[in-house]
């Protein structure tokens, strides 16, 4: 029974020094109005939320999005390279492929590529 109130106590004081460490430690001392303030995609939190929001920038992030997603996607198939069949992983690897460049041709006839308007 001492051995359960004492594992329990030293429990506690272990949690209370920690956190009584992480208060004292994230206490901010200077607290002005852009660093206490989210920062959302370069706008202003505190002006208007009515302001033109640019489209070129939403698309850009999806693109990067995208082919974020496909460097996970071929990684790992370069390791399983050596333990599948060669004609299986070409097929696979071909059919991705083909339809990334698709999509980024799709994406080149509808003008998002451009940069300057």
């Amino acid at each position: 029974m001492n051995m359960i109130i004492m594992m329990i106590s030293l429990a506690t004081v272990i949690s209370t020094v920690l956190m009584t460490a992480c208060s004292i430690i994230s206490k901010k001392s200077i607290m002005d109005r852009e660093k206490m303030s989210p920062f959302e995609c370069g706008f202003d939190p505190k002006s208007s939320s009515r302001m033109p929001f640019s489209l070129q920038f939403f698309l850009i992030a999806v693109l990067f999005l995208i082919f974020d997603i496909e460097i996970v996607i071929i990684l790992p198939m370069v390791i399983t390279l050596k333990y599948t069949m060669i004609s299986t992983w070409m097929t696979t690897i071909m059919v991705f492929m083909i339809i990334l460049i698709m999509g980024l041709y799709h994406e080149w006839n509808n003008g998002v590529l451009e940069w300057a308007i």
